[in-house]
């Protein structure tokens, strides 16, 4: 993120690259960064004749250097951006002559998501010499929530730490997906707002009471009541649970258990680091290692195994799914 700020200040203070060359895993910055150049290099009566959208899928690479070869008209800069430029992934070192030298009055934009240049190649050694190369990599699951509290930070809104949590386990690690919740959020909710479980529960639809952070803080209770409650809930509405989602995320919790048993330096900030998981959720993981001693839990993780390979169709054919997931809380309790 750091990266990024610093990427726009720059064209903010008129430090503008003739080469953006966007690339990664993570297509949420690669958007922002592009989305912003594209409304921002250029004034709106500049627009019509000097900014130029390609797609990877109907252009060349020769279709592209022509393109940016062009002069700009009544204005200093000219804009060409091409999106889905991974289409290009065969035949994108044919841009290293054009890197070699681009044109100065070019601000020549590359999207190239889901994929990377080799660093060691000529072509990205150039693309970084001449202009900006930059990658936009996954976050870690572990580290979603505190990019949640900066990007909510900078609208002047907060969040709850569960909130953050309920989102994060529902939407994963995909950026775009969270951003277009939180837009929601911000549109019902007035800025100053602690966004709360609720609110997501309210707004958006994830059940707060009903889910498998819940179902997990539960099972490391040892509250077999609401286990079995969470787990009928789930086998009612499939479609929202689905049961390989549900034990493989129960899985990495006894996983995470395990590693806990291991460390030997149990000072909280180590923990969470080691566990990759919210200081704030610490609690939860202190009371469920007391509840389940190593041996029992290398022995959950292997039950676990098999349930999940029951939950993918193999030899439990006869098996539905609330049958599985009572199952697993039995193996689990017992």
């Amino acid at each position: 993120m750091d990266e990024v700020v610093k990427i726009v200040n720059d064209i903010k203070a008129g430090n503008i690259k003739p080469i953006y060359f966007l690339m990664g895993e993570e297509p949420y910055y690669i958007d922002k960064l592009s989305e912003y150049i594209e409304a921002n290099i250029l004034s709106d009566e500049e627009k019509g004749f000097n900014q130029t959208v390609l797609y990877g899928r109907d252009v060349t690479v020769e279709d592209i250097v022509s393109t940016a070869k062009r002069y700009p008209m009544m204005a200093d800069r000219q804009v060409v951006i091409v999106k889905e430029a991974q289409e290009l992934s065969r035949t994108i070192d044919k841009i290293e002559s054009y890197a070699e030298n681009p044109m100065p009055s070019t601000v020549l934009v590359f999207c190239y998501k889901y994929k990377t240049l080799d660093k060691r190649k000529k072509v990205t050694k150039l693309l970084s010499k001449n202009g900006i190369v930059y990658e936009s990599k996954k976050l870690y699951e572990n580290q979603v929530g505190d990019w949640i509290k900066r990007v909510l930070a900078g609208k002047k809104y907060t969040i709850e730490p569960k909130a953050s949590a309920i989102l994060v386990e529902f939407l994963g690690t995909d950026l775009s997906k969270i951003n277009n919740e939180l837009e929601k959020l911000q549109i019902i909710l007035p800025a100053g707002t602690t966004i709360s479980a609720k609110d997501i529960e309210e707004n958006i639809g994830f059940s707060k009471d009903y889910n498998v952070f819940e179902l997990r803080k539960a099972i490391g209770e040892r509250d077999q009541l609401k286990a079995y409650k969470i787990a009928d809930n789930f086998a009612q509405n499939p479609k929202d649970n689905p049961i390989v989602m549900t034990t493989g995320l129960v899985f990495g919790f006894f996983v995470q258990l395990l590693k806990y048993h291991g460390l030997k330096d149990k000072n909280p900030k180590n923990v969470a680091s080691a566990l990759g998981v919210n200081p704030f959720f610490l609690k939860d993981y202190d009371v469920a290692v007391k509840n389940y001693p190593m041996r029992k839990v290398s022995q959950i993780v292997a039950s676990l195994r098999d349930t999940d390979v029951k939950s993918k169709g193999v030899g439990a054919n006869s098996l539905s799914q609330a049958d599985l997931l009572r199952e697993m809380l039995y193996k689990i309790f017992n």
